[in-house]
């Protein structure tokens, strides 16, 4: 259905009720969030990574509103590590969750937030992008699953650029390609709309331009803000909009083979959108727009392969003998797609994507 003489078709959007703060500096105003939410007991949660330098920052920031500090966030967020960090949390009588780190120390501030009501500050260092969406990922006994809930959605995402100067380039690259994918699946999701579509162009695009940046000269402060404001961009995106066949293949990868995140995004991605190129043309035409290229699929894989990232399976740990294994798994929990998932092409996809071919 066609509305006006633009021909805008008719949609649905739905804007997520968070608070952003954004810029350089801001883990100093963190404080004055926790008083804003009417809370005074911080259970702070991060990383082995990040314990001994930006947590510790953050538990001086916080003061005598920083109640205990865990740094058991691991990746994929097992149910085991959360019920053990969930005894702490009570114990202490904690009334606020804040969190810095990247997706697994979020994603944990998330699944406590699911158990407790809890508000939630999160303050992210990579370019994952998780924060920004009602979205949690858990794994429970080698299986990984979704939920989505705005009982999840943090209540204040700080944005303090300074927070990502430490991460290493290679890990900024498949950070960014992950938020990246984000953007791309909201493109072609079933629930699209001509907000969310025209922010997903505005973060790939500006991911794309900060990534080799960020690898060339990891101290550049300008393509450092840049990655941030694409990856808030494109977690916002995909929160407002369902998920399709990357993000679910990234989630038998990884939590049924321990693969780790963000490099299976990177390696997944250009397949996915290979595989979703005939389905989806105009969707992956404002992608490919955004990179400055001619065709999505390619240009996704040429961003990792030309600044280094992993672009095979193989190369993050996958087992050829695994490949029939994830397959079947794919198709297990029907799930929307704009092209039907059929075992074949899937198989098909995994093994372009196990040897590292280039998407054509």
């Amino acid at each position: 259905m066609s509305l006006g003489e633009t021909g805008t078709e008719a949609f649905q959007y739905t804007a997520l009720p968070a608070r952003v703060l954004f810029g350089f500096g801001t883990l100093a105003k963190v404080a004055d969030e926790l008083v804003s939410l009417g809370r005074k007991r911080a259970f702070v949660l991060s990383d082995p990574h990040h314990a001994t330098v930006a947590a510790a920052r953050l538990m001086r920031a916080l003061g005598e509103f920083g109640v205990q500090l865990s740094t058991d966030a691991v990746m994929h967020t097992p149910v085991e590590v959360t019920e053990r960090v969930m005894a702490k949390l009570v114990a202490c009588n904690a009334d606020c969750i804040v969190a810095l780190g990247g997706g697994s120390t979020i994603g944990l501030a998330k699944a406590l937030a699911l158990r407790t009501d809890l508000p939630q500050i999160v303050l992210p260092t990579t370019y994952a992008g998780s924060e920004a969406t009602p979205v949690l990922g858990e794994t429970r006994e080698g299986q990984k699953s979704t939920i989505r809930s705005m009982q999840v959605l943090p209540e204040v995402i700080i944005y303090d650029v300074e927070l990502t100067y430490g991460l290493p380039p290679a890990i900024s690259l498949v950070s960014g390609i992950n938020a990246i994918a984000h953007a791309v699946e909201s493109l072609y999701a079933k629930d699209a709309n001509p907000v969310t579509s025209s922010l997903a162009e505005q973060g790939i695009a500006a991911l794309g331009r900060a990534l080799p940046r960020i690898v060339s000269d990891p101290t550049d402060r300008n393509a450092r803000a840049d990655a941030l404001f694409g990856a808030w961009i494109c977690g916002s995106c995909l929160g407002a909009v369902g998920m399709s066949l990357h993000h679910k293949l990234c989630h038998v990868l990884g939590g049924t083979f321990g693969l780790p995140h963000a490099e299976t995004h990177t390696v997944i991605l250009p397949h996915a959108a290979a595989y979703n190129a005939s389905a989806a043309p105009a969707a992956l035409d404002r992608v490919a727009r955004a990179l400055g290229a001619h065709e999505a699929a390619g240009a996704l894989f040429d961003l990792a392969a030309m600044n280094g990232a992993p672009t095979s399976l193989r190369q993050i740990g996958m087992s050829e003998f695994d490949l029939d294994k994830a397959a079947d798994a794919a198709l297990q929990s029907a799930y929307w797609n704009p092209r039907p998932i059929e075992r074949g092409p899937i198989r098909a996809l995994l093994d372009d994507a196990y040897r590292g071919r280039r998407p054509s």
